[in-house]
């Protein structure tokens, strides 16, 4: 099956039977698993190396920001056909606890809905939502451990004191900064910064309820689920947060719309 994009009328087209060369996305083969941020990571779907980078933002926009699902036949079968093809590869009723970031997008919440009729009664779900901009923070530690302290091939230092000091005096500038944003600025500035997988905070459990929850879960399955993954910063920092907790528990990443060379480095 494969969705293209019709130019004279400006919209996508499914179709649930055929697969064509102008397909913008399709359902993935033998690459519908990868190993990605240091667990097993399935997808859904994956762009044709074709399609060009105004198509594919207009088609995100499009799968994210549908608001009236219930009547929109093709795009939550999109998503039913992502999710069974996920059934076939893990056996949901073996989950425990669902996690997922907060999102205006309506995908999310539908994808839970439709994970229930494979899951077991007691699944649980919990929401990570958006922490204040003042609560992000730096992790200073790693990053000297992974960059300053670096040495070279002849054992010397790679930086000196001086420019070790030059860039945290940058480093907190750029905090204080962000601390002064609202967090969908600071996502979008942050985005792509070489410092963005040391930035701290920026999901939280929506209560302390949530927190011990996922506290006590030990030695069991994890699903986390996301409509979209792009750079993955966001996905970065939802393991994060649940490794803090322990890391005790099997953790299984499903997007929607992912990337096959979306090989991002376990973070510390």
């Amino acid at each position: 099956m494969g969705v293209t994009f019709n130019d004279e009328e400006q919209q996508f087209v499914f179709d649930f039977e055929h697969d064509g060369a102008e397909d913008i996305v399709s359902l993935t083969g033998d690459s519908y698993q990868v190993e990605a941020f240091g667990r097993c990571f399935y997808y859904g779907y994956e762009f044709g190396e074709q399609v060009d980078g105004a198509v594919r933002t207009a088609f995100i926009k499009y799968v994210k920001f549908t608001h009236d699902l219930q009547n929109n036949p093709n795009l939550t079968q999109f998503i039913k056909k992502a999710v069974d093809n996920l059934s076939h590869h893990i056996n949901l009723y073996d989950y425990d606890l669902v996690v997922m970031p907060e999102s205006s997008s309506k995908v999310n919440q539908y994808m839970l809905r439709y994970i229930y009729r494979f899951a077991q009664p007691s699944l649980h779900e919990m929401e990570l939502v958006k922490a204040l901009p003042t609560n992000i923070s730096f992790d200073m530690e790693a990053y000297e451990k992974q960059y300053l302290n670096d040495v070279l091939e002849n054992g010397r230092p790679r930086y000196t004191e001086a420019q070790k000091e030059q860039v945290k005096d940058s480093i907190n500038d750029m905090l204080n900064l962000i601390h002064q944003k609202d967090y969908f600025t600071i996502a979008k500035d942050v985005k792509k910064s070489r410092f963005r997988p040391y930035m701290m905070s920026f999901l939280r459990f929506a209560s302390k309820e949530d927190e011990q929850l996922c506290t006590s879960i030990r030695h069991q399955n994890i699903l986390v689920i996301d409509d979209v993954t792009t750079s993955g910063s966001t996905l970065n920092e939802i393991l994060r947060t649940l490794r803090i907790l322990n890391e005790d528990n099997t953790i299984t990443i499903f997007s929607l719309i992912g990337r096959k060379d979306l090989m991002v480095e376990s973070m510390p």
